[in-house]
């Protein structure tokens, strides 16, 4: 019987560069890559990057460190194993998440809010030790 998850669409001039990004920082696998779109899937979740219009993207400029979206009504967050691990793969891969010192703790949580490489924000968790 199919299963329908709870899921995001994030629309993006570079959908590899981003789809590998939440791979490899949220170790979220590919479900499935079309030319137009990527699909990661957890046990309880589904990301789709899906891919703007080539005339739209012919206007975004993306800078290295990416200008972060900060003013977005909108701030994902997902789970992760380790925010130290989270924070190391996602500047190798032009992402990044703030230092130690601004985590912070609630609820049984630690979080980080960071970046992806298109400016992007996110929030990752792990559980609070």
């Amino acid at each position: 019987m199919l299963q329908i998850k709870s899921g995001a669409v994030i629309f993006a001039k570079d959908i590899l560069r981003l789809a590998e990004f939440y791979r490899d920082v949220l170790a979220m696998p590919i479900l499935l890559a079309e030319k137009d779109h990527i699909i990661l899937e957890s046990a309880t979740f589904q990301l789709v990057i899906h891919g703007i219009s080539k005339k739209i993207a012919a206007q975004i400029q993306i800078e290295t460190p990416p200008a972060l979206r900060e003013d977005t009504a909108l701030k994902l967050f997902f789970p992760v194993e380790s925010i130290a691990q989270a924070r190391l793969k996602a500047k190798a891969l032009g992402g990044g998440f703030k230092p130690k010192n601004r985590e912070w703790e609630a609820r049984g949580f630690r979080a980080c809010d960071g970046y992806d490489p298109e400016g992007n924000v996110l929030q990752v968790r792990e559980l609070a030790t």
